[in-house]
């Protein structure tokens, strides 16, 4: 009962926004209108969406081998970084401190950085056994914006391999010598932002860490050096008093009472499926995590899935399987939520009940060669970018991980607002990213998505809401969704909700808020058969 209680939530408060907010705003007289680690959040018992599970270990990345020159081994280490990979980057270096992830970590989260992009420089080799090449690197740091950076990554040949030869300072160059970097906070007083309409915020909008001054304070942020005391970055200069934001007044009240009572940490965004301006954003998560949080996005990136096989020649109408179970060859096993088999059902039937068997399948089939990250990177902002979302996916080493990828899991993290701005591309058929500055401001470059794909991906997410995990919610015809759980290892599961209606699309996100992690089962009698080693069951996904 209480996943069909809180799938309700999601489903109503994706409603909240979607609907009952518009239909305030146009009633008579109203006014016109995600490094972290992920979390979890519930789904309604019949969600066989919530299905299927992955192993969580990961898959080993190969350390460099002696057929690597320099060049590579240097190549391998900044892709590694960029992602995030940091026990990959760990096995690239030649004694590497005990506390190396650690303090990558550490110095992630200490200085808010959201993303990182290096530009490697020409090799420049010092002997036959030393290297070094410089690079260029950009971080993203939440509240401060573009941080550019120069250092130089050194390698060295240890027992015939090319290995990295690591110090603090390839962090960044202040970090040499004993060196340190803080980020500083300053109080100020600060005129309130207003909502688009020119009124004021309403009352406990749960947008705070979004706009400037609703308390009449804020926080002025400054990246210094330590010990100089060296300022590298600060915030930007105090907006004047009458500055308004994309936020819609009546829309915005509505996202906030939504998660009003609710005991778990969550948040909802909406954007405009036209102008893409975000008119609501409330978030109780913490650090902006609506934006650039980074939380597995579970079947609700199946939508991205979908868009990658359709356009490899399958229609909405394409007949599919969607069997209990589906075990890769010499791989994982992926299994339903509600352990059903459907038989053969069309790919917008899969995708409306959720079958991870039917998405692990056709990923392993048809997307293989990097079609899926392609697809997300290229179609639906799954990349370093700039922008107000955060969202990633990593090129897939293996079978296992292609197929958990294309279920939302294993590398594909997403903020809400990221998940949002699929909803959006789908609802207008062009993908662009989200913003929040003044209203009619300059629109971002777009990435128009093929007719035919949009026209499936169309009919299936209304599919989800006519007939499949969303059909008992009783949401208001002409809105189109989909509903997902994510798996986090040893806590709860994710919940998500994304949609669209009108001109509005839309994220619900409860981190933590799923099914109890699936429990341990219990030994089999030393007379039961012995398990097949090359079938690999994984826990069940929620």
């Amino acid at each position: 009962m209480a996943n069909r209680r809180l799938v309700a939530l999601l489903a109503a408060a994706g409603a909240i926004v979607a609907f009952g907010v518009y239909g305030l705003a146009c009633a008579p007289g109203a006014a016109v209108v995600g490094r972290p680690e992920a979390g979890p959040s519930e789904a309604q018992e019949e969600e066989p969406e919530s299905a299927a599970t992955v192993a969580r270990t990961p898959s080993p990345s190969p350390s460099p081998t002696p057929t690597l020159g320099a060049r590579e081994v240097a190549a391998a280490y900044f892709a590694a970084w960029q992602v995030g990979d940091l026990a990959a980057m760990a096995g690239m270096v030649t004694d590497a401190p005990g506390d190396f992830v650690e303090r990558h970590r550490r110095f992630d989260a200490d200085l808010r950085v959201r993303s990182l992009l290096i530009t490697p420089g020409a090799l420049r080799e010092n002997g036959p056994d030393s290297a070094e090449m410089p690079f260029e690197g950009v971080r993203e740091v939440d509240g401060l914006g573009r941080w550019p950076f120069s250092s130089v990554l050194r390698l060295g040949r240890r027992t015939g391999a090319w290995k990295v030869v690591w110090a603090p300072e390839t962090m960044h160059p202040s970090l040499a010598g004993g060196g340190g970097l803080k980020i500083v906070e300053t109080p100020v007083r600060r005129p309130a932002t207003l909502t688009m309409e020119g009124t004021p915020f309403p009352r406990d909008s749960r947008a705070g860490d979004y706009v400037t001054g609703l308390d009449g304070m804020a926080v002025d942020l400054a990246l210094e050096e330590e010990p100089s005391g060296k300022v590298l970055l600060q915030s930007p200069a105090p907006t004047p008093a009458t500055r308004r934001t994309t936020i819609s007044q009546p829309v915005q009240a509505a996202a906030a009472r939504a998660l009003d009572g609710l005991a778990r940490r969550a948040a909802i965004v909406a954007v405009d499926v036209g102008s893409r301006e975000v008119r609501a954003v409330a978030d109780t998560l913490g650090g902006k995590g609506a934006f650039n949080g980074l939380y597995p996005p579970g079947s609700t990136f199946k939508t991205v899935t979908a868009a990658a096989l359709l356009r490899t020649g399958l229609t909405a109408d394409s007949p599919v399987a969607c069997p209990a179970t589906y075990t890769l060859p010499n791989g994982r096993t992926f299994t339903n939520a509600d352990a059903t088999d459907h038989g053969t059902v069309s790919l917008a039937a899969a995708f409306a009940l959720s079958c991870n068997t039917t998405f692990a399948q056709q990923a392993y089939e048809r997307l293989q060669g990097d079609l899926l990250r392609a697809e997300a990177a290229g179609r639906f902002g799954f990349r370093v970018k700039p922008g107000l979302s955060s969202c990633r996916i990593a090129p897939a080493p293996d079978a296992d991980a292609l197929g958990a990828d294309a279920i939302g899991q294993n590398s594909v993290q997403a903020s809400p607002l990221c998940m949002a701005e699929v909803a959006a591309a789908v609802a207008s058929g062009v993908w662009r990213p989200a913003s929040m500055g003044e209203p009619g401001g300059e629109a971002a470059p777009e990435v128009p998505l093929d007719e035919g794909m949009v026209a499936g991906l169309r009919a299936m997410m209304r599919a989800v809401v006519t007939e499949g995990t969303a059909a008992r919610v009783g949401l208001p015809p002409g809105t189109a969704g989909k509903t997902g759980t994510a798996e986090v290892a040893g806590q709860q599961s994710h919940g998500w909700f994304i949609g669209y209606r009108g001109t509005l699309a839309f994220a619900v996100f409860v981190q933590n808020g799923g099914a109890e992690p699936p429990r341990p089962r219990p030994s089999r009698p030393s007379s039961s058969r012995p398990s097949n080693p090359s079938r690999r069951r994984s826990p069940r996904l929620s």
